[in-house]
C-alpha cells in the first residue's frame, strides 16, 4: 500500500487464505462442545460461471475428481445447481458428524484451489459447511472467499426468511479462537436456500 492510498483512506481487501478452511474441524469441536451442533456431512462452494473451454474443462476435472472420491454416505458425492441470481453451486457430501468433516474440508478447499489455480479466482464467491443440532437448529459456517474470512449464518425455518441473529452472535463469540471471523456484519450476508444448509 502506498503512501497516497494512506492519505486517501484506502486499503488493500485481505487475500484469500484457503489454508483458513482447515480451521472448520476446530471449531466443529467447539461448537459441538458447546452448543450440540454437528457438522451435516454437506458442504458446498458458489461460484459465478462463466463462459469459454478453460471454465468448462476446470469444471468437468472437479466433477471427475470429485465424482470418484465416493465417500461412506454413498450417493452423489458432488451435485451442481444454478441458484436465481445465477451462481453456480457445487454441493459435496461426506459422512455427518466429526468422522467426515475432514475429508469434507479438504474437499471443498480442492474446488476453491482447482478454480484459483485455474485463473477463475475472482468468481469464487463463498463456501459454506452446514451444522445441526437434536432440536433442528441449522447452521452454516461461511467462507467469503474475496475477504478470507467466516461468519455464521442460522436460518430459522421455512417459509419465513428470517435469520437467528442471537445463535449467529453466540456462534461467533464460541468461534473467534478457532476461525478468522468477519468483522463487517453488513457482510454477514443471507444464503436462503443454499444447498448444504
Amino acid at each position: 500500500m502506498g503512501w497516497l492510498d494512506v492519505l486517501l483512506g484506502r486499503s488493500k481487501p485481505a487475500r484469500p487464505d484457503l489454508d483458513q478452511l482447515f480451521g472448520l474441524p476446530s471449531a466443529a469441536v467447539t461448537l459441538e462442545a458447546a452448543l450440540g451442533m454437528r457438522a451435516t456431512g454437506l458442504g458446498s462452494v458458489a461460484y459465478a460461471s462463466t463462459e469459454g473451454a478453460a471454465f468448462l474443462q476446470v469444471q468437468q476435472d472437479l466433477r471427475a475428481l470429485l465424482d470418484a472420491d465416493v465417500g461412506p454416505a454413498g450417493g452423489l458425492p458432488v451435485e451442481i445447481s444454478r441458484d436465481d441470481y445465477g451462481y453456480t453451486w457445487l454441493l459435496l457430501r461426506q459422512e455427518p458428524g466429526s468422522e467426515g468433516l475432514p475429508a469434507l474440508v479438504n474437499d471443498v478447499h480442492a474446488v476453491n484451489t482447482a478454480l484459483q489455480d485455474g485463473g477463475f479466482g475472482p468468481h469464487l464467491l463463498c463456501s459454506l459447511v452446514g451444522f445441526t443440532d437434536d432440536s433442528g437448529r441449522r447452521l452454516a459456517l461461511v467462507y467469503l472467499y474475496k475477504r478470507g474470512t467466516f461468519y455464521p449464518f442460522a436460518p430459522l425455518p421455512a417459509p419465513t426468511h428470517r435469520r437467528d441473529n442471537a445463535l449467529e452472535l453466540q456462534v461467533r463469540s464460541l468461534i473467534t479462537d478457532d476461525l478468522r471471523l468477519e468483522d463487517d456484519l453488513t457482510r454477514w450476508f443471507p444464503l436462503w436456500g443454499a444447498p448444504g444448509l
